[in-house]
């Protein structure tokens, strides 16, 4: 029998279970995602605290050798940041978003240093994480805390 019309819909007993089924293997593949991205700030940001400057040609000097690490710092913590959201991910989704903020700005902030002085290099292939990857997992992570 049909619902009376405006009534709410209600899933049946075997749909609901098919639904839960489905976010769960929704909400893991998003956790191995996150898991996966993590890495790339984590091991770069750990990478640049600790060796600075030396992964560019050249030596810059102490001041930008400095600049190199404080900032290399910023993106490990971000990268350790997002992990802390992995175990409960459906209900981070302020952390979430905030952090991505942060890394799209960046990302801009790149893309502009593009723009005016020319291409950095191998490095640009940062921009796929900073205004691609990182976005689309905010957006699955906002389509995740929906459901829970």
């Amino acid at each position: 029998m049909p619902a009376p019309e405006g009534a709410a819909y209600a899933p049946r007993v075997g749909e609901r279970s098919r639904i839960a089924a489905r976010y769960g293997i929704e909400r893991r593949t998003l956790q191995l995602a996150a898991v996966l991205a993590g890495f790339v700030p984590v091991i770069a940001g750990g990478a640049g605290a600790l060796h600075g400057a030396r992964f560019i040609d050249g030596w810059p000097g102490r001041a930008a050798d400095s600049h190199w690490r404080y900032l290399s710092g910023l993106l490990l913590a971000i990268g350790l940041a997002y992990w802390s959201c992995i175990p409960a991910i459906e209900r981070r989704g302020t952390v979430v978003r905030t952090l991505t903020f942060l890394v799209v700005v960046g990302g801009l902030a790149r893309l502009g240093g593009i723009l005016a002085v020319g291409d950095p290099g191998n490095i640009r292939y940062a921009l796929v994480m900073e205004l691609g990857v990182a976005p689309l997992l905010c957006l699955w992570q906002a389509r995740i805390a929906k459901a829970a």
